[in-house]
Order: structure tokens, then sequence, then C-alpha cells
């Protein structure tokens, strides 16, 4: 267990990018409210996702990691969660079929509400308000009442969250994600890009294997990996007085967990010394995840890895890269360098989406798919040199039909972006995208497999 470590500890600390609410009085009874609700997930998940991650980070593995960038109150319906699970499996399958290794997957999703801010204010036609911080914090319509951070926003996210991940379990292990389902899988609106025809054929072949297998006697409908799928949530442990309300001390072990997720992650912005995310996330015994942008340097990551896992398990941490993609070779290459050197045991992953927004001539925030491929490939040419295991990829995608990242084999134009532009905040990768995006990093994983057998033999 953490040392001097409560869950009200990070008061102690400074804690940037929280919201301050006008009434202490409605916020202390929402935070009891919250203490008093059961939890969203238990510690015997975090436990198993913690120990799949292990198997990532010592090369066993791929980490699959996907979502909203922020959920919403307004978008809130069942066929949403359900078209951006059944892109995450579609991924997930392209991903185990290429590379022959279990792939875990993880949902930006059932809490990511919260939102750091370039600027705690918004200026429009002269008029500055506070900004928009996320669902469970205030509202996102540019209005001095919207936008008055109000705690009773907890209570409805935690609602939220707990029907989003009822559905999740349902689909992940009540026969939706059996693996004779996965020609229906694909969802209309990406028949018309190449990459469905694909994974059509893929779908084909696995089917084969599955006929393959009931001929030489073993029935598929036996066999529980094949009738369903882990699958977890994770969010930006962001909004450090809801992850306080949801902490519970495991009944088995004594251990502190944050019930609110599976796996949680410090932003770039709040990972420092001195941060009160960082002193908050030290103490829960969660799977973590942690940003790496520019700013970090290879001292500060190992003293980071020091606070948050000094008992280097496996596991426990996961360094998600976020450079842009003519930043990623220079700048991740000096922290896979000294994390090797000191043996922490980590998975690395990249997020190939914050360091690639443009404001298009529209107005509109972007992100152009080709520098989206280049930072992937830079994340895998920096581990192919530094002979570690290129471990996940953080994507911010939708399962709806959504043009907000220009390009891919469907061909958003910057004209296009207006046409079904829905974010809340960044844009997202739609569905023809995501699986695009999947057969590329299928094609990285092959090359880094018959690398390494290459090298054994």
């Amino acid at each position: 267990m953490a040392q001097n470590w409560t869950a009200d500890s990070w008061r102690g600390f400074e804690g940037r990018h929280l919201p301050t609410y006008p009434n202490a009085e409605k916020l202390n009874g929402v935070e009891q409210t919250l203490t008093s609700f059961p939890p969203l997930v238990f510690a015997g998940e975090a436990r198993a996702l913690k120990a799949d991650l292990a198997q990532v980070a010592a090369g066993k593995g791929f980490l699959l990691q996907g979502g909203d960038c922020a959920e919403s109150f307004a978008e809130f319906h069942p066929n949403n969660i359900r078209d951006t699970f059944r892109v995450l499996l579609q991924m997930a399958v392209v991903l185990t079929f290429a590379s022959k290794q279990p792939v875990v997957k993880v949902g930006r999703m059932a809490g990511q509400f919260a939102k750091p801010r370039s600027s705690p204010v918004e200026t429009i036609d002269g008029v500055e308000l506070p900004s928009y911080l996320g669902d469970n914090i205030n509202g996102i319509d540019f209005t001095p009442e919207s936008r008055i951070p109000d705690p009773e926003r907890m209570l409805r996210a935690y609602s939220q969250a707990a029907a989003t991940l009822n559905l999740l379990r349902a689909f992940s292990t009540g026969g939706y994600a059996n693996l004779r389902q996965v020609h229906q899988w694909t969802l209309d609106h990406i028949g018309k890009s190449p990459w469905a025809t694909k994974f059509s054929e893929m779908a084909d072949k696995i089917g084969e294997s599955l006929d393959f297998m009931e001929a030489c006697g073993v029935d598929p409908r036996t066999v529980p990996q094949l009738q369903g799928t882990s699958f977890y949530t994770s969010h930006e442990a962001l909004l450090l007085q809801y992850e306080e309300a949801m902490t519970r001390q495991d009944s088995l072990t004594g251990d502190w967990y944050d019930t609110s997720a599976h796996m949680l992650w410090i932003g770039d912005r709040t990972r420092f010394e001195g941060s009160a995310h960082v002193e908050y996330l030290r103490g829960v015994n969660n799977p973590i995840g942690m940003k790496c942008g520019p700013s970090l340097t290879p001292d500060a990551l190992l003293k980071m890895l020091d606070t948050l896992n000094p008992a280097r398990e496996a596991g426990r941490m996961t360094l998600i890269s976020r450079f842009g993609d003519d930043k990623v070779v220079a700048g991740l290459a000096p922290l896979v360098r000294a994390v090797k050197r000191e043996g922490h045991p980590v998975v690395w992953s990249c997020d190939p989406m914050h360091g690639n927004v443009i404001k298009a001539n529209s107005g509109y925030k972007t992100r152009p798919f080709d520098r989206i491929l280049n930072e992937v490939k830079g994340f895998f040419a920096v581990h192919r040199a530094e002979g570690t295991h290129a471990g996940g990829i953080h994507i911010e995608m939708t399962g709806q039909d959504v043009t907000e990242c220009v390009g891919g084999a469907v061909a958003i134009t910057h004209e296009g972006l207006a046409d079904r532009y829905h974010t809340h905040c960044d844009p997202r990768l739609n569905a023809a995208q995501s699986i695009e995006l999947a057969f590329l990093l299928a094609e990285a994983l092959n090359a880094e497999r018959a690398g390494t057998k290459a090298e054994a033999a």
C-alpha cells in the first residue's frame, strides 16, 4: 500500500484543471451521496486488466484503447454505445488475426466526461465565459447559467456510466461478441470503404476456421473465449472530487481502488511534480496510464514512474505517447531508452490524436488522417530501433458516421467537415477510418512479429 496516502490526501497538493464550485455545501452533499453509491467496477476486474497488461508489457499482446473524446449527456443512446463497441471489436479482430497475439480491449467509455482546457475562459463575439469542462462539470451551451460548475452533474454522470457499463457487459458476455457474429459487426455506413471488403474477406477466413474446428469435433459454442470477450473501461482521472468519492477498499486484499473505471490515466497537463492528480493515483491499485508529450524529460518520467509504481509491478503502468507526427521520433526515443535502461516494466502505447490537431479554413478543428498514420509509423519505428515492444494504440473514435477527421479511404475533405461534425470537444475518427487504421496497425505488428522471429532464428 502507498505510504502516507489517503483518498483525500490529494487536497494538500496543487490541483490544476479542477473546477471551482460556488456552493461548497452542495458539493459536499453530492460527494457524500456518491460515497454511498455502489462501485461501478470491482477490484477483481481491475486486477484482471493489470494481469492482461502485464502480458502486453512482456511483448505478448497489444492494447487497444479507444472511444469518445468526451462523453455527453445529450448523445447518450444505446445505439451509440453499441456502434462504438462493435467498431472496437472489429479493430481487435483485425489486430488479433494479423499479430496472432491477444488484444486487450479498453474503452474510453462509461466515465470519460471531464476535459482539461487550454484556457479557463472562452470568448465568442466579445462575450467571455468560463470554458466548457465536460458534462459532469458544466454545460456546453454558451450561457452564464450553463457554464457554472454544478456538482449535481456528477450524479448524472454516475448514472450514465452505470447504464453504459451494464450494456457493455451484456454485449461482451451475452452473445453479441460471439465470433460467429463477426460478419454482422460491420456498420452499414462503412460499406463504401474499401476496408469493409477486406474485413469481410477476413471474416470469411474466421468462419472457415470455426467450421474446421467444428468438423474436428471442437464445438465453438462450448469454448468461452469464442462466445464473448473481456472488455474494460477507462477515463482520465481529472475530476478528483468524483474519483475520491468512488474510492473503495477491497474487502479481500485491503488495497484501495478507484471503482469508477478499471483503468485511469493522468493527462499531459496534470502530470508534474507536486500534482494532486499524481498524488491521488499513486495510492489506488488500478492500472494507471500517463500521457507523455514533448514537455516530458527522461528524468521527470523516471521520477513519475518511481512515484506511481515504486514496486515496479508489471501491468501497473501504461505510458501513452502523444507528440505529433513531426516530433514523435525525436521526442519518444530518449524516453523509451531511459525506461528500458532503468528496467521499468511498462506498456508503451501511442496516442496519435492529440498532437495532430489543426484548424481548417472553415474554422473547425480537425485531425488529418495522414498525420495520425505518420505518428503511428514513427512510434513503431522508434520501438523497432530501440528493441522494445510497440504495445498499444490510444485513439479518440466513434461508431457514428461523423466527418471530423479529414482524409482516409473515405476521403473526408476540409469542405465536408461541416456535414456531420458532432463532437463535444475534439475531432474523432469515424468507423471507416478506425477500421482502416486497424489494418495498417496490423501490418506494423506483422512486421514486428516477423522481425522478432528472424532474430530468434
